[in-house]
């Protein structure tokens, strides 16, 4: 009997990705964790306290005074690069249960205006121009527009509010979107504004021009529905229904459970720390084999927040769970995975996602310290999990196991 624990830390980058610049110029300069560690030494005149990061090995992935240098834990360490375009924690976690994103592009809808706007009218949608702007305006009441919380060209929206449209009407044009989308994600959002959407509209960073969903009152007023609609994916071929189908018990937590698909799983959703590092051990103390998937979102949270000082409270906290995990997970066979899906340095100036490395620490109890060379993909960690768990890494779509881990 063996368990696999994967603890995603959402936004928990170790340095930026040879590409980091070419969204923003400054994030080549990102580092979630080292920025994170000068802050905190600086503002508060001590280190962090993170031991259960650091005897996973976090400081021999990324040296800092902070960090020990050395390990007596029987781990394997090493980093990730993403495996997908851009920095989104959708395509991360897809990516990271094995999931081929080579199709998916980073792109704005004003490069896609066109195919768009004619699937729309092939469903019988009436479709027209927001006066001179790249967004389009369905049935006279639904903006389809580029989503300016996220990256540029990662996700795109469609919008409505429920006073003139139902639901199911914004979700139906936006499944004729998605038909026709690139991108990861088309997120369908209904709800109360504090007048018409089209004065709500405005334009982003890299180009893009959409809703300015928060400063329009749908967040605030009530009522808020929200389905995320993801590229085509075969979930069969991702980690969760693999184990679930060779028997294995799944238990997705946190944030994983909204965005990873999984019929049989168990499904565990939670934003505090404290609740999801919970779930976590819960599932992680039953009898047999075990699959936990696990997402600590106040990480993410905080960076887009721009608070350092959060960012750094939350990591103390998750730093207690992963004691926890590492304390529970000591047979031979088990194996605690902790990464992240991308970084969030609340040091740059902005509230996006910056494109890092994240890391790579697996607990593995009756081995010897090994480094592992840098992964490919986070696809990489979902072969690791997999091969950890009996299993075939060849029955997902995409990923290759990491040598001696």
């Amino acid at each position: 009997m063996s368990k696999t624990v994967i603890v995603v830390l959402d936004g928990f980058g170790v340095g930026a990705m040879p590409d980091a610049g070419t969204l923003r110029p400054g994030d080549a300069a990102a580092d979630t964790l080292g920025h994170l560690l000068d802050h905190w030494r600086t503002a508060h005149g001590r280190d962090l306290k993170l031991p259960a990061l650091a005897g996973l090995g976090l400081g021999l992935v990324h040296p800092h005074p902070a960090l020990a240098a050395r390990t007596g834990l029987p781990v394997a360490v090493g980093r990730a690069a993403l495996g997908y375009p851009g920095a989104d924690t959708y395509a991360g976690h897809q990516t990271m249960m094995g999931a081929d994103f080579s199709a998916v592009t980073v792109a704005l809808l004003a490069d896609h205006l066109d195919p768009v706007a004619g699937a729309l009218r092939a469903a019988g949608h009436a479709v027209e121009p927001l006066k001179d702007l790249p967004v389009l305006v369905v049935d006279g009441a639904a903006l389809v527009h580029d989503n300016l919380e996220a990256d540029p060209g990662i996700n795109w929206n469609v919008s409505g509010r429920l006073e003139d449209l139902s639901f199911g009407q914004i979700l139906s044009i936006a499944e004729t979107v998605r038909s026709v989308a690139p991108v990861a994600r088309v997120i369908a959002v209904g709800g109360h504004a504090d007048g018409p959407l089209s004065a709500f509209v405005r334009r982003g960073d890299g180009g893009t021009v959409g809703l300015d969903t928060p400063a329009s009152g749908v967040y605030r007023n009530g009522g808020l529905e929200v389905q995320h609609l993801g590229a085509p994916l075969d979930h069969t071929r991702q980690l969760p229904d693999l184990a679930a189908r060779a028997g294995i018990p799944v238990t997705l937590v946190g944030k994983a459970a909204d965005i990873l698909a999984c019929d049989a799983a168990v499904r565990r959703p939670a934003v505090p720390t404290a609740d999801v590092l919970a779930h976590t051990l819960e599932a992680a103390r039953a009898g047999g084999d075990a699959l936990v998937v696990a997402n600590v979102q106040e990480t993410d949270l905080a960076g887009h927040q721009q608070d350092a000082d959060r960012y750094g409270t939350v990591l103390e906290r998750a730093d207690q769970g992963l004691g926890d995990l590492i304390a529970l997970l000591d047979s031979p066979g088990d194996r605690l995975i902790v990464t992240g899906d991308h970084g969030n340095d609340p040091t740059l100036g902005h509230a996006f996602h910056t494109r890092e490395y994240v890391p790579v620490l697996v607990h593995r109890p009756g081995t010897a310290t090994a480094h592992l060379p840098d992964a490919a993909s986070l696809a990489d960690l979902g072969a690791t999990a997999a091969e950890s768990l009996g299993l075939a890494p060849a029955g997902l779509a995409n990923g290759t196991a990491l040598p001696a881990s």
